[in-house]
C-alpha cells in the first residue's frame, strides 16, 4: 500500500478514484459472499471489478487490507439509527434491521466471510471492531435519550443495551444455526427492553 493512498477507508476519494473503490468493493463483497475469504484473491477481484491487477495490489496490498477497507465503507455507508419515539420501538427496529442484513441472500454470507477474516487477521479484526464501535455508537442515542425521559436508569450503560438486543441474533446467525425470523428478533428487543428498565445494564 502506497503512502498516496494512506490506510484503507481513512479518505473518501472523489472522482475515478471514488469509482474505482465503489467496483473494486462491490466485486469483492460478491466474492466473498459466493466462495468465501478462503477461496478469493486480489487478481479474481480485479477480474470482477474490470480493473487493472496493479491498481488493486497497489491500494490494497492484501485480501485482509481489502476487508479492512469494505468494512470501513460499510460503516460510511451504515443505515442511520431509527426514531420512533419509545425504546421498545427503537430497540425493535434495530433488532429488525440486524435480522434483515442476517438474513440477506448477499448480505448473510458476506458478514460470515468477514467475520471469519476477523478471526484469522488482525488488520481484519480491527476493522471489524471500528465497524461495530460506529454502530453501536449509530444507536446508542436511543438509549441516551430513552434515560433522559426516565424510561431506564439514568445510568443505563447505552452501549451494552445493545450488545445484549444484538448478542441473540448473532449467536444463531453464527454459532447455533437456529432459525433466525422476526419473531426472534421481536423477543430480544422485547427482553432486552425489560432488562435495560429493570436496570440489567446500570454501571
Amino acid at each position: 500500500m502506497n503512502q498516496a493512498t494512506g490506510a484503507p477507508g481513512t479518505a473518501r476519494p472523489g472522482g475515478r478514484t471514488a469509482r474505482v473503490r465503489g467496483a473494486v468493493l462491490r466485486a469483492a463483497g460478491d466474492a466473498l459472499a459466493d466462495k468465501g475469504i478462503g477461496g478469493i484473491d486480489l487478481a479474481e477481484v480485479a477480474r470482477r471489478a474490470d480493473v487493472g491487477k496493479t491498481t488493486v495490489y497497489r491500494r490494497w496490498g492484501t485480501v485482509h487490507g481489502l476487508v479492512a477497507d469494505m468494512l470501513a465503507e460499510m460503516a460510511e455507508s451504515s443505515q442511520p439509527r431509527a426514531d420512533t419515539g419509545t425504546l421498545d420501538g427503537d430497540l425493535a427496529a434495530l433488532a429488525d434491521l440486524i435480522l434483515d442484513t442476517l438474513t440477506d441472500a448477499r448480505q448473510g454470507p458476506l458478514f460470515k466471510a468477514l467475520i471469519a477474516a476477523a478471526a484469522s487477521d488482525p488488520e481484519a479484526a480491527a476493522a471489524l471492531h471500528r465497524f461495530y464501535r460506529v454502530r453501536i455508537d449509530e444507536w446508542s442515542p436511543c438509549v441516551t435519550t430513552a434515560a433522559a425521559r426516565g424510561d431506564v436508569p439514568a445510568a443505563t450503560d447505552p452501549a451494552e443495551v445493545i450488545r445484549a438486543l444484538s448478542a441473540p441474533l448473532y449467536y444463531r446467525f453464527l454459532v447455533s444455526g437456529d432459525p433466525l425470523d422476526p419473531d426472534t428478533a421481536k423477543r430480544a428487543a422485547t427482553a432486552t427492553a425489560a432488562a435495560a428498565r429493570s436496570g440489567a445494564y446500570v454501571v
